[in-house]
């Protein structure tokens, strides 16, 4: 296992300033900005780099980068993803030390990246990476928002207790009935893994709340054609879920904030 680093030549990216809005030009495009936020995910972090690189690389060598946003996890997930940079130069680290949350962390990781495509995929491995392959198949066929989901033919959940599948169920029944026009443009809503072309959320001011970043990116983005396509969602081998009753109740909250902006917009 590679060591962390201590004294070394490797320097994290600098976390993007200001507010969350992704930019509409950039400089030296890439094809692909894939963000992985991280907390806490020492255990996975080197085993979901080797097997994105290795999806990625046969077809999008030079095109694509992987940007680890961290918040500066005690177990020092960071410092352990930039020492892969020495194999990995696709890969770059930032490592937050004033903001918090998954939400914001991918929209930071976005506003860093170069790609005409932004993404996002977990890094418990929970989130199947050969599932890229097919958004971005999805992309080149035209889509501009691309979303793996649970709930169309093929996807699911391996192994769900009753009681999280009525929870997760009852979020999104929640959504529709507040937000009924931003909910039920796919669905699974509530999916942490999908793409998105630059130019359908850029120059939108996001101002997401909690960690579900794909509902503010369905009520702030334009899209012409958005796609879905089927995953099953894994279980985590190693590390501890993140999900706690905050989080459901940071949703609740995003939903009436959002409610209540397109309430006034009218």
């Amino acid at each position: 296992m590679p060591q962390l680093v201590n004294s070394s030549p490797l320097t994290f990216l600098s976390t993007p300033k200001g507010s969350l809005t992704i930019a509409k030009s950039i400089s030296r495009p890439l094809h692909l900005s894939l963000v992985i936020p991280t907390y806490q995910e020492r255990e996975n972090i080197i085993q979901i780099i080797q097997q994105l690189v290795g999806l990625l690389e046969p077809e999008f060598a030079g095109q694509y980068e992987l940007i680890v946003v961290d918040d500066n996890s005690p177990d020092r997930t960071a410092e352990l993803a930039l020492n892969l940079r020495s194999d990995y130069p696709q890969l770059q680290v930032i490592r937050r030390q004033s903001e918090r949350g998954l939400a914001t962390a991918v929209i930071r990781g976005w506003q860093a990246g170069r790609g005409d495509v932004l993404a996002v995929i977990d890094a418990d491995l929970q989130h199947p990476p050969e599932v890229l392959l097919q958004q971005l198949k999805a992309i080149a066929s035209g889509a501009d928002l691309v979303v793996a989901s649970r709930h169309v033919e093929g996807g699911g959940v391996s192994d769900w207790n009753i009681g999280r599948r009525i929870l997760s169920r009852g979020a999104q029944l929640l959504g529709l009935l507040v937000l009924p026009g931003v909910i039920s443009r796919v669905s699974d809503p509530l999916s942490g893994y999908f793409m998105v072309r630059r130019d359908a959320i850029a120059g939108q001011k996001l101002n997401p709340v909690g960690y579900k970043i794909l509902i503010e990116v369905l009520a702030r983005g334009t899209f012409d054609t958005i796609t879905e396509v089927s995953y099953i969602f894994q279980e985590r081998q190693d590390g501890q879920s993140k999900v706690t009753y905050k989080q459901y109740l940071e949703y609740i909250q995003h939903l009436i904030t959002l409610w209540w902006e397109r309430l006034w917009s009218h």
